[in-house]
């Protein structure tokens, strides 16, 4: 699950992390409002930042660095009356609908910093680099030697020493470090208290000197979280952060009622049970030249409520010309596993082709009510192995 960047500097300002002062809105009205208080306090610049669940939004114009409640005004008109288009969205681009108006602040320098799992460790981990600011892929890919891991004790977490020893590969001096450490240690805790997979700081930034910091401060001006979803019975405060407005409708949907689905490009729909195969199905269909509208993985127990809700999301996408179903019955019968998907196809409608694999338990006598149904059902067709079934989808699309 992901939460907005405006929840996301309230977790760590709870957490004792330092964040500018800020505040979300979701009119042009109280984004004046806001500006004004903030700007009361005279701070540098006000940022005016869209939330919503997608990154490129500086680029797109959805983040702007202001000087005046009017340019706030003028910011938020423009962000929440259009959609926002970036390398992260959909081509028809999110629409806006809260606004963060926070204070700025004076950057001497930027650092990354992010904690999430490190499979290969098998260990959460910590992340940072001296090149904050920018796409932490770019410059995993380009410098790797700049990208810093501290690996976490699954027990005792991060170590006070582990982050005062980052804090000097980072090339942070004087104070910096101590505020550095507190922030790490603060960070680490919370990213294990939430159940997070990934608690993402970029740019973590270091204020120029001032009378008050000799040092400058450390402070966290941008922050991204996701959470594990298989633990949000026991984050009731976290779950309750859930935006079901930046999901998309049909993977929503499928949520509801127990399926997993991601939406993806292409025209052949899928229904599979097994996460493993569905992968599987959505390969060899791309190895026959086709390319899949979805990964729908209806789990162990394919039964017609589920199989018909399945059809249901598969076919409200217009893109979909075709329809491949590939399950193994393993506990699960094929028969009644065949009779499941004859009675939702008949009560859907189908008028794209369908195209069923069926291989396990009683797949003979399984076999039999599917070729029964062939009248009624006059665009399926059946297939004898997996291969079979993507050829005859793929030829059916085309």
């Amino acid at each position: 699950m992901k939460i907005h960047e405006y929840q996301a500097r309230a977790l760590l300002a709870g957490a004792d992390v330092p964040v500018p002062d800020g505040e979300m809105v979701t009119t042009v009205e109280d984004a004046v409002l806001a500006a004004d208080r903030l700007l009361a306090g005279s701070p540098p610049v006000i940022v005016v930042k869209a939330q919503v669940h997608a990154g490129g939004r500086g680029k797109a114009g959805f983040v702007k660095v202001v000087h005046t409640a009017e340019e706030v005004k003028d910011a938020a008109t423009f962000m929440l009356g259009n959609r926002m288009v970036s390398p992260q969205t959909p081509p028809e681009g999110l629409e806006v609908d809260r606004l963060l108006i926070a204070e700025g602040v004076d950057i001497e320098r930027e650092i990354y910093l992010a904690i999430t799992t490190d499979r290969a460790r098998r260990t959460n981990t910590l992340i940072a680099s001296a090149e904050g600011g920018v796409e932490i892929e770019q410059v995993a890919e380009e410098r790797p030697d700049a990208i810093l891991k501290v690996p976490m004790d699954p027990l005792d977490g991060l170590s006070p020493f582990q982050a005062r020893d980052l804090a000097f590969r980072l090339g942070l001096k004087g104070k910096q470090v101590r505020q550095f450490v507190s922030l790490a240690m603060n960070l680490a805790q919370l990213f294990i208290e939430t159940d997070a997979s990934l608690a993402e700081i970029n740019p973590l930034v270091v204020t120029p000197s001032s009378d008050e910091h000799p040092d400058g401060q450390v402070i966290a001006i941008d922050a991204k979280f996701n959470f594990d979803d298989n633990a949000l019975y026991r984050q009731r405060a976290i779950a309750e952060l859930f935006d079901p407005t930046e999901e998309d409708p049909d993977e929503l949907r499928a949520r509801e009622v127990g399926l997993n689905f991601v939406a993806l490009e292409g025209n052949i729909g899928c229904l599979v049970n097994g996460a493993g195969l569905a992968m599987s199905t959505m390969d060899i269909i791309k190895l026959h030249g086709g390319e899949p509208a979805n990964f729908l993985d209806v789990g162990g127990d394919a039964t017609q409520e589920a199989v018909t809700e399945a059809f249901r999301i598969i076919l409200s996408e217009k893109s979909v010309k075709g329809v491949l179903v590939n399950i193994f019955g393993g506990i699960m019968q094929c028969d009644r596993i065949a009779r499941a998907i004859v009675a939702a196809a008949e009560e859907v409608g189908f008028e794209v082709p369908l195209i069923v694999r069926l291989e396990g338990t009683n797949v003979d006598a399984a076999r039999v009510v599917l070729e029964e149904a062939q009248e009624r059902l006059p665009t399926m067709r059946t297939a004898i192995d997996l291969g079979d079934a993507a050829k005859q989808v793929c030829a059916a699309v085309a």
